[in-house]
């Protein structure tokens, strides 16, 4: 089948004619307001952060009302005691490390100034304790008066709290570098959570 000829002149009118179609069909969509483009717009959208989790703490000692307190996860020691109405006159904060972060289902104990885990504090590197040594909230002094533990060691204890959160069991001791079952052993009757 062979194609019509057209010429070149009809050619150039019809490619004109076509243009001026495109040009005026352009202009009557830039024109509606009420076209497919303005339902397009960006809508801002709100993202809302998600609530933080809440972790149960058992606050007892020298504070003001001990008791429960649902904290948010990240909290330190000192928020444990701020919930329970602060500290009492005779607290003994000095032997709370209230930079320490709580876990959910800890107990945080604040001692009474002069009571007896208050004075196991001051006993030499090495000396046992009378009282038991709370793993989440002990000081370097603290774990270093546990026998067989040293600064080395206590340093370690502290480090791998701060890097996995408080304790949740004292046979978790055995995953501290420089804790082997032996020493594991030797700790049980000294240490608590």
């Amino acid at each position: 089948m062979q194609m019509p000829q057209i010429s070149r002149g009809r050619a150039l009118v019809y490619i004109g004619l076509l243009l001026a179609a495109l040009t005026l069909a352009g202009r009557l969509a830039l024109r509606s307001d009420e076209g497919p483009e303005r339902s397009m717009q960006p809508v801002p959208l709100r993202a809302e952060p998600a609530p933080p989790r809440k972790v149960l703490v058992h606050v007892v000692g020298a504070v003001r009302s001990p008791g429960l307190y649902r904290l948010d996860e990240g909290s330190r020691i000192d928020d444990a005691i701020t919930a329970a109405g602060g500290p009492k006159a005779r607290a003994a904060l000095e032997l709370v490390n209230l930079a320490s972060p709580v876990a959910d289902g800890q107990q945080v104990v604040v001692p009474v100034r002069g009571s007896e885990g208050a004075s196991s504090a001051g006993s030499a590197p090495g000396e046992a304790t009378a009282e038991r040594v709370h793993l989440n909230t002990a000081t370097l002094e603290e774990l270093d008066a546990l026998p067989g533990i040293g600064p080395v060691t206590a340093q370690e204890i502290l480090d791998y709290r701060a890097e996995h959160g408080a304790f949740s069991s004292v046979e978790e001791l055995d995953a501290v570098p420089g804790i082997g079952p032996t020493r594991l052993a030797e700790l049980l009757e000294l240490v608590d959570l």
